[in-house]
């Protein structure tokens, strides 16, 4: 009989391991598809099979996979976004193309496209901020003036706050515009931006699987201008009709959008008119949120998300009720970072549960005001609020690290150009591009 193989699409640097061992401890070979192999560490470390592809032609993909099919069973396909959710749309055909369980094409590619999704959002009634598309700087300039600064600026399509801003003032509105259609950031196709109205208020994201609220997190972000995820709790401690508020939009944002299939993750506001629709994004949140949700009340999302991939049945039963909580070590500084240490001495403090650096001292940050400004996190979980939120301090206390600026203006637009090209050929090597 031949082995059952779980293939993945791309990788992560957060979930791609756990997904790996997921898919080990349920009797699959892992193997994955990818443009660059050498991006995520785990992959060599880990022994993990891997065919080097073009993540962005399908029919390069759909001709490896059937390769394989000569070898292996394959039981299921999945995959991880990257600057944009192109992924996930490749995913869904692979699954239709292979007859494998998976989600509706129509319904992913529809999600990937912020402005598509908030025109059939609109369209069911579902509360959102007030919204204009623009190609242009004169169309950003005109949306601002007929929703009223201050306004959020970003791609119709991309992931991870990339290209996000608040604009408060007609300068800032100038100043990103620029930066967005000025050649520094990296379109795929034509640029289409989301001008929106600033939605104020907590931030709270609904872990979905398939029609099933799983919980809800609460995220803080740093200052503005831009929206870097600081801390995550869950669950967030809601009222019931709060609660209930959230639920009922969320199941009207997956029955307008024909999801309901699989993990879904939705974004929102509460706002002075309750929970407005941030974003809806098909696929799990990335790390840590799986973790937390798993520490808090014991649902595994990766392995329940697995089985559902290979055809399994899920198990979604909670088995706890406590309280995880993460706090995100965030760049303050563009610069070298000199050292980071003392993951020892979080990890040994009671009710931590991970530690985790992504950068190794003596490397050269430049801050982007998105998801890749963060260097670590802390995760930690205990039955009480209070006992969490301090344990995650005392945890941070203990890390040592440092940002050295860079000594001239010079070394700075030295790295900044040598961090633009690498961008740039990771997207033309993966064919993606903006989260």
């Amino acid at each position: 009989m031949a082995r059952r193989a779980l293939i993945l699409i791309e990788d992560h640097a957060g979930s791609g391991l756990p997904y790996v061992r997921a898919a080990r401890r349920l009797g699959l070979h892992p193997i994955t598809l990818c443009a660059d192999p050498t991006q995520y560490d785990y992959v060599a470390a880990e022994s993990v099979q891997t065919i080097r592809v073009d993540t962005d032609n399908l029919d390069a993909m759909i001709h490896e996979c059937s390769q394989l099919r000569t070898t292996y069973e394959i039981a299921g396909i999945t995959g991880f976004s990257g600057l944009d959710e192109t992924i996930y749309v490749a995913v869904a055909k692979l699954c239709r193309h292979f007859d494998l369980p998976g989600p509706s094409t129509a319904s992913i590619e529809q999600c990937c496209d912020k402005f598509v999704q908030r025109q059939i959002l609109a369209e069911a009634g579902v509360p959102m901020p007030a919204y204009r598309l623009a190609t242009s700087a004169r169309d950003v300039k005109s949306a601002a003036a007929e929703l009223g600064l201050p306004v959020i600026v970003k791609p119709a399509v991309g992931t991870g706050s990339t290209g996000v801003r608040s604009c408060r003032s007609l300068d800032e509105l100038a100043e990103h515009t620029t930066y967005l259609l000025g050649g520094k950031y990296i379109w795929r196709s034509s640029p289409r931006i989301l001008v929106e109205e600033f939605a104020q208020g907590p931030v709270y994201t609904a872990h979905i699987m398939g029609n099933e609220i799983i919980g809800i997190v609460e995220s803080e972000f740093g200052p503005p201008p831009h929206f870097v995820s600081r801390e995550l709790t869950f669950p967030v401690l809601l009222a019931d009709h709060e609660h209930k508020r959230i639920a009922d939009v969320s199941l009207s944002c997956l029955q307008a959008l024909g999801l309901g299939w699989g993990p879904t993750n939705i974004e929102f506001r509460w706002t002075t008119r309750g929970p407005v629709v941030i974003e809806v994004n098909p696929r799990l949140a990335g790390a840590p949120e799986p973790q937390l949700v798993q520490l808090a009340c014991g649902v595994d999302l990766i392995t329940e998300h697995v089985k559902l991939v290979v055809g399994n049945k899920w198990d979604l039963a909670k088995r706890r009720s406590h309280i995880a909580g993460a706090r995100k070590l965030v760049a303050d500084r563009d610069g070298i970072l000199d050292r980071i240490n003392g993951d020892d001495r979080a990890a040994a403090v009671p009710n931590v549960a991970e530690v985790r650096f992504h950068l190794e001292p003596k490397t050269p940050i430049i801050r982007k005001g998105d998801y890749r400004d963060c260097i670590g996190y802390v995760i930690a979980a205990s039955p009480d609020h209070a006992r969490t939120k301090a344990t995650l301090q005392r945890a941070v206390d203990l890390i040592d690290w440092s940002i050295t600026p860079f000594a001239t203006p010079g070394e700075q637009e030295q790295f900044v150009a040598s961090d633009f090209r690498a961008d740039d050929e990771r997207l033309v090597c993966k064919g993606r591009c903006s989260q």
